[in-house]
């Protein structure tokens, strides 16, 4: 039974990795003919910036905002503070004066609160939200609000990167976000995107006007407005090369909570819109996407604890033939004429082979100097055997009805 459970695993995330980059390579000729418009006049836009406890990166991202590219008469910033407990507010009050920036102090209620008090202030064509631990490349607005010449677009992604990734967990999370650019530049391309992240994730602001503001959803808010939308028909774009930078977890039981966090999100919104699976009339994104997302989750719990069972059945053996022989060491030897033909090493061989080009276009995505980085070498050591830990975690959560925490 574990053999045929390998195979059938095995089949379908090869079959997932292989439609992907075909979905990138076939679209890719086709946007390489197709010119990009560029607004003749450039709508309005506000972004909200929910803080709490930012003192050290507030200043950073605001900063950043006011330095964008894009008309000061047209970007207007909207800072609320969600009840800090440090000196958040005070840092906050050399932009009380400020043309384009407004600030906000209400109760701790949660990010999706702030957003919504700020929401009920803005009249911009369009309207976003960036993490107070977040800063913005110059040119990235022009190249999200690009995308809204498109009037059936309702809401446009960025492309997230580590900003300055410290230490092993910074280089692990580096090449984890940057195949993160290859993966909502094929969902565009499917019309399938189900995350507006954090980040800057820009939507017009009839969005909210007819779908109403943001919810709690399980402490991921980006996932379930975006299911929202998706549910309603409305379409979400990508711009690959708007690149926000986010600062990452740098110790492991932050980065394991964050990741708790998302995870369990996704698996409450997922049952929270359980009507979008399996439906034709959600296209690619009910038939192959979301499923493809649940499928990873218990993929990789599959294959993590296959490894397990595995190490812990050879060092039964061992210890067997130590007590029936003594302990002694097999000579190593090369044999040119044998090879491995079992058909798990045929399919793991292709598999791995689709694995590294997938990180090869997402380095080209990210505008990554190297084609392969030692950020990626790790990534690939080390992130199965990080990833099964948060999404066990989420899974018992699940189970015993336990909500994960922003903190």
């Amino acid at each position: 039974m574990p053999k045929i459970l390998t195979y059938i695993f095995l089949f379908i995330a090869l079959y997932i990795e292989i439609f992907f980059l075909i979905t990138y390579f076939e679209f890719r000729k086709k946007e390489k003919s197709t010119k990009t418009k560029i607004f003749k006049k450039l709508p309005s836009v506000s972004v909200i910036v929910p803080v709490w406890n930012e003192e050290k990166t507030v200043l950073k991202t605001i900063f950043s905002l006011l330095n964008l590219n894009y008309p000061k008469n047209k970007l207007f910033i909207f800072i609320v503070d969600d009840g800090s407990t440090d000196k958040t507010w005070n840092v906050l009050q050399r932009f009380k004066n400020h043309k384009q920036i407004k600030i906000f102090k209400k109760e701790n209620g949660g990010k999706y609160t702030a957003l919504n008090h700020a929401l009920k202030y803005i009249d911009t064509d369009l309207v976003g939200c960036l993490d107070a631990d977040s800063f913005v490349h110059p040119e990235a607005l022009q190249r999200i609000v690009s995308r809204f010449e498109d009037p059936e677009i309702m809401a446009v992604t960025p492309s997230i990167k580590v900003f300055e990734p410290k230490g092993f967990l910074g280089l692990i999370q580096k090449a984890e976000y940057i195949l993160g650019i290859f993966l909502r530049k094929v969902l565009h391309n499917l019309d399938a995107i189900y995350i507006t992240p954090g980040p800057l994730s820009i939507f017009r602001r009839s969005v909210f006007e007819k779908l109403g503001s943001y919810r709690h959803a399980h402490n991921t808010e980006d996932i379930e407005i975006a299911m929202r939308m998706q549910k309603n028909n409305m379409r979400i774009s990508n711009a690959h090369n708007a690149y926000i930078y986010t600062v990452a977890p740098n110790n492991l039981k932050v980065l394991l909570k964050q990741r708790l966090r998302w995870v369990y999100g996704f698996i409450k919104n997922a049952l929270d819109y359980k009507e979008l699976f399996f439906k034709p009339q959600h296209s690619h994104l009910g038939l192959i996407v979301l499923p493809a997302a649940g499928f990873s989750i218990f993929a990789t719990l599959y294959f993590f604890i296959m490894r397990i069972y595995s190490a812990i059945e050879n060092m039964i053996l061992k210890v067997k033939e130590i007590y029936t022989i003594g302990f002694h060491f097999n000579s190593f030897n090369i044999d040119l004429f044998y090879f491995n033909t079992s058909i798990i090493i045929f399919i793991s061989m292709i598999a791995i082979s689709g694995v590294f080009l997938t990180i090869m276009v997402s380095r080209y995505l990210a505008e990554e100097k190297t084609k392969f980085g030692f950020d990626s070498i790790l990534f690939l050591i080390f992130y199965t055997f990080l990833s099964p830990i948060w999404m066990i975690w989420a899974l018992y959560n699940l189970v015993t009805s336990k909500s994960s925490k922003w903190r």
